[in-house]
């Protein structure tokens, strides 16, 4: 198994909870994004992401948000054995939603983003609890 592979295993598998969050390419997810699930997904059995509660969340500078990526990624992160939090959380337009450093400047925005980053912390620990 490469290093870099390795170090985001043990990183993923030490973590309560994930949260990914993934532009979209050609509708879906970023090649890149989906070769790490699957090595987070080996092997089976011992997966990081086994049992796993992530959640998903897109931007992009169109109308829709990388809504497709999200439902693609949500579904990959399934299969992958991971524990699934809350639907899509689109963020379209996102040029018009930062400031010039590149911070999220929308307050409803920001407030979507941190109702999901609860729920994820409560069923992350749910999940140790019933450990």
């Amino acid at each position: 198994m490469p290093t870099g592979v390795e170090a985001v295993r043990r990183r993923v598998d030490g973590a309560d909870a994930v949260l990914f969050a993934t532009p979209e390419y050609n509708g879906s997810v970023p090649g890149a994004l989906k070769n790490a699930v699957d090595w987070l997904s080996r092997p089976r059995g011992a997966a990081a992401l086994a049992g796993k509660a992530v959640t998903v969340i897109g931007a992009s500078p169109g109308q829709y948000g990388a809504q497709w990526a999200q439902a693609d990624l949500r579904r990959i992160l399934g299969i992958a054995g991971a524990r699934v939090i809350g639907d899509e959380l689109p963020v379209a337009r996102v040029s018009q939603l930062v400031d010039e450093n590149g911070s999220l400047s929308d307050s409803a925005t920001r407030e979507l983003i941190a109702r999901r980053l609860e729920l994820l912390v409560r069923e992350a620990a749910l999940l140790r609890d019933a450990a």
